[in-house]
């Protein structure tokens, strides 16, 4: 084994074993809302944006007319110019419930993408104290809304973002989708991330969101995010550059949500928004390199027997398995395919960037505009 490859095995177990620690200190401050909120007393929108969701749409409305602790609920659902019976579906899961409006969006115009002109005309609609936005493919639990506006006004926060419970069946979702809760309990600061107003200190994840409407407005709404790709990502950030505070809290007792359900769908989600998750390319490509060191440098160093990268290996296992068993994913054996994970996610990513470059991603019949070096 050379120096440098020796230097390289220290240096990633160290990380490795920083990192893992670093996510038992964060699921020690995580916050959790509680199992039994108490009833809400102001009115709450709930929104749903939906675009040819018709298999999903009814399981997504059927949860939000079954809260509790929520009396004054209105529910906004925006068929976005979809292709198929999103719509009908919907009007009949509301099966009438005065509750629930479905709307029809307006065209999209210039200078927007889909998705934050669906959730703008969503917002702007909403008569509610809070606006929670709630993606067409999760499944809330009863006490979901009230737990979560009790979590945002207990907390004297702006904006909280309860991240579902993923759901993962095939080889490729245990892959990839373990490593969404992962990243922010392993690599971001909670506890500084929620009052810092660094754009780097931020996480969010607009399948479950919550937001003081008048901050929202405050920001200008979506239309502050327009261009976003992970617009939930801008819009908290967007909150943060306003004085506001909020970020990611644990939502796994509260949605549940199964967002693609084969390679193709998880590959072509994944093109879509990871060349929008680092900001520019170099900081993708300095994101990457420090993971495959902390997490390819030990394991492979470990099959020419290293035991300094057997331990570095150990701890990025223990680190996703941790992190499994809080929120609800698999934790055996799929712990153990960690550094399989990571190297599928810089394939992503650089497959992300070239096909933005190229101009050539679409999302759901939609083109996005390339992307610049």
């Amino acid at each position: 084994m050379s120096r440098t490859w020796r230097a390289l095995t220290w240096i990633g177990s160290a990380g490795a074993v920083a990192a893992t620690v670093h996510t038992f200190a964060n699921l020690k401050v995580l916050r959790t809302p509680v199992d039994d909120p108490r009833p809400v007393r102001e009115r709450v929108s709930v929104l749903i944006p939906a675009r040819d969701e018709a298999p999903r749409i009814g399981a997504c409305l059927a949860s939000v007319l079954d809260q509790i602790s929520t009396p004054d609920l209105e529910i906004l659902v925006l068929d976005d110019g979809s292709s198929d019976s999103t719509a009908e579906v919907a009007r009949a899961a509301a099966a009438g419930d005065p509750r629930v409006r479905v709307l029809a969006g307006d065209p999209l115009p210039d200078g927007w993408l889909g998705k934050p002109h669906a959730l703008d005309q969503l917002g702007r609609g909403a008569t509610g104290s809070v606006l929670v936005f709630v993606d067409a493919d999760v499944v809330l639990a009863p006490h979901a809304v009230a737990a979560t506006v009790q979590l945002l006004r207990s907390a004297s926060l702006d904006l909280v973002s309860p991240y579902p419970r993923q759901i993962a069946e095939t080889w490729s979702e245990r892959l990839a989708q373990p490593l969404l809760q992962w990243s922010w309990l392993t690599l971001l600061p909670l506890d500084v991330a929620e009052r810092s107003p660094r754009s780097s200190a931020s996480a969010a994840n607009g399948q479950l969101l919550a937001v003081d409407a008048e901050m929202y407005r405050r920001i200008g709404g979506h239309r502050a995010v327009r261009q976003a790709v992970l617009d939930d990502l801008a819009l908290v950030r967007a909150v943060k550059a306003a004085g506001g505070r909020g970020g990611v809290v644990d939502g796994t007792s509260l949605a549940t949500c199964r967002m693609y359900e084969n390679w193709s769908q998880l590959r072509d989600g994944y093109t879509k928004s990871l060349a929008g998750a680092f900001g520019h390319p170099a900081g993708a490509a300095a994101a990457l390199t420090g993971l495959g060191v902390l997490y390819l440098v030990p394991p492979l160093a470990a099959l020419r027997g290293s035991l300094v990268g057997l331990a570095g290996y150990l701890a990025g296992v223990s680190g996703r398995y941790v992190v499994a068993e809080r929120t609800g994913g698999r934790s055996l054996p799929d712990s153990f395919g960690h550094p399989a994970s990571i190297a599928l996610l810089g394939w992503l990513t650089a497959t992300s960037w070239w096909r933005r470059r190229r101009g050539d991603v679409t999302w759901k019949g939609r083109r996005l505009p390339p992307r610049g070096r």
